[in-house]
C-alpha cells in the first residue's frame, strides 16, 4: 500500500543500501546545508559526491541555492554525510519525501544531525549576518512526517519533542562562538509551508507566540531525526529581518547572498564543534 509504514522503511533502507554500497566511509554525523551555504561542502577532505537525482527515493531540489548533492568526506578527520540542499513542502513534496535523506542517513548509522537554514529574524536583537543557535520550534506548517501507519523499525509512534534539539550540543555552540570572537543567539524557530514570504501581520502573530525566526524548512527533518533516536543541532542564519521589520521588501537574492557571505564564519564554527559532538558520540556509544 503506498504510504504505508513499510514503504517508509523501504525507502529508507533502499536509499541507504545506494550510498553504502558506493562509500567506504561510514559517518556518524549528518549535515544539512540550507539556502547559500553550500558552499561549506568544499571544506570536505576527498569527498565523495553522489547527486540526489541518482539515489532512489530522494527528493530533487529545485530550489535555487540548493544543489542536491550528498557528498561524504572528512572535516577535521570527522567522517560526515553533508547534504547539499534539501526539499521542501512548497516545491510540492509531502513531510515523508523531505525526510527521505535523513531517515536513509539514519539508517546508515548517523547518530547526530546538524542542521543549518537560512531563516527571517523576528527577534529585534537580530540582524541580517547573525547567527542563531535553535533551542526549540513551532510546527506552523500543518503536516508531519510522522503521519500516517507507524514501523518501529524507523522509530516510535509518538517520540517526545521535550528536547528537540540537544542542549550540550548548543552549549558546544555557544562556547566555541565565543572562542571565535563572533557571538551567537538562541532562538525558537517557527516553520512556515511558503513559498511566498511572510505578512508583517504575520510576523506580528509570530512574534506574539513566541518565535524568533522564521523558515520554511528544518522542522521536518528535525522530528524525522528525532523519531529515529538521533541528537540534533541547528543553525539559523538570519539572512533577511522579516517582513515589517525595516519596512525593505525580502528577496530570495538577499537570502542566498547573506548566506554566501557567511559560509566562511559558519565552516569555522562547523571546524571547531563537530570534534566536540564527536566526542559525546564516542562517549554516549561507549557507555550503552
Amino acid at each position: 500500500m503506498l504510504g504505508s509504514a513499510t514503504d517508509e522503511f523501504l525507502r529508507a533502507e533502499q536509499a541507504s543500501q545506494f550510498i553504502l554500497e558506493r562509500a567506504s566511509l561510514r559517518p556518524r554525523i549528518g549535515l544539512v546545508l540550507g539556502s547559500g551555504l553550500g558552499a561549506l561542502a568544499a571544506g570536505l577532505t576527498d569527498p565523495l559526491r553522489i547527486a540526489y537525482k541518482d539515489i532512489p527515493h530522494f527528493p530533487k531540489s529545485t530550489t535555487e541555492g540548493h544543489a542536491g548533492v550528498l557528498a561524504l568526506g572528512t572535516l577535521e578527520s570527522i567522517p560526515l554525510a553533508v547534504l547539499q540542499g534539501r526539499a521542501h513542502l512548497y516545491e510540492g513534496y509531502s513531510p515523508s519525501q523531505v525526510v527521505v535523506p535523513v531517515r536513509a542517513l539514519g539508517r546508515m548509522g548517523v547518530r547526530a544531525m546538524v542542521l543549518t537554514n537560512a531563516a527571517g529574524g523576528i527577534n529585534e536583537e537580530y540582524s541580517r549576518g547573525a547567527l542563531v543557535v535553535l533551542s526549540d520550534h513551532i510546527n506552523l506548517q500543518g503536516q508531519n512526517p510522522l503521519v500516517g501507519p507507524n514501523d518501529e523499525r524507523l522509530g516510535l509512534r509518538h517520540p517526545d519533542m521535550t528536547d528537540a534539539y540537544n542542549a550540550q550540543f548548543r552549549q558546544f555552540v555557544r562556547e566555541e562562538s565565543e572562542q571565535l570572537g563572533g557571538g551567537v543567539f538562541e532562538g525558537v524557530y517557527a516553520a512556515v509551508t511558503g513559498p511566498n514570504f511572510e505578512t508583517p501581520a504575520e510576523i506580528r502573530f509570530l512574534r506574539t507566540i513566541g518565535a524568533d525566526l522564521v523558515g520554511m524548512s528544518t522542522v521536518s527533518e528535525v522530528i524525522a531525526a528525532r523519531y529515529m533516536g538521533m541528537e540534533v543541532l541547528a543553525v539559523s542564519c538570519v539572512s533577511n529581518m522579516a517582513a515589517g521589520m525595516t519596512g525593505e521588501k525580502i528577496t530570495e537574492e538577499e537570502v542566498l547572498e547573506t548566506g554566501e557571505r557567511l559560509a566562511s564564519k559558519f565552516l569555522a564554527l562547523l571546524r571547531a564543534v563537530l570534534p566536540r559532538i564527536a566526542g559525546y558520540l564516542e562517549i554516549r556509544a561507549s557507555s550503552v
